[in-house]
């Protein structure tokens, strides 16, 4: 699931030369509500929103993660402002791990942390902070929506 439908069709070249089928969605993520828990991976990559919209998302994301399937989230930590390289530079849109686990009622947490991640820029290396998420769902299916 993408905004951008110049992203959905680079990921459909992309697939399509290591033949991997996936189904492309194309939508807005205020709008999109996925199945509850119907896969088995849900990737939430480097998607930044005020704060009302990452949880009403993030909630979402974590609704769709089926018995035994996992969440992932990695995105630019709120201390890449001050401590790191690139990456927005808008407080209100970025997260900590603390954010994100409040976001996904229902998961059992297996990671949650910063992570330093190198960086090639014109000036030499730098360092990014990320915030990596990842859980996973037990086998009894969320009985509610979001």
């Amino acid at each position: 699931m993408d905004f951008s439908q110049a992203g959905l069709d680079k990921a459909r070249r992309l697939a399509a030369a290591r033949a991997v089928h996936v189904t492309w969605v194309h939508a807005d993520l205020h709008d999109y509500c996925p199945a509850s828990a119907s896969f088995e991976l849900v990737a939430v990559i480097y998607l930044h929103l005020p704060a009302a919209s990452r949880r009403l998302v993030f909630g979402r994301a974590a609704d769709a993660v089926a018995p035994n399937g996992t969440l992932l989230v990695i995105g630019h930590d709120k201390t890449n402002i001050s401590a790191g390289w690139g990456g927005p530079q808008d407080p209100a849109i970025l997260y900590g791990p603390a954010d994100v686990l409040a976001d996904i009622e229902g998961l059992q947490v297996t990671r949650a942390e910063r992570v330093e991640r190198d960086v090639a820029t014109e000036l030499g290396p730098k360092v990014a902070i990320d915030v990596v998420v990842r859980a996973t769902r037990s086998q009894t299916p969320p009985d509610h929506r979001r």
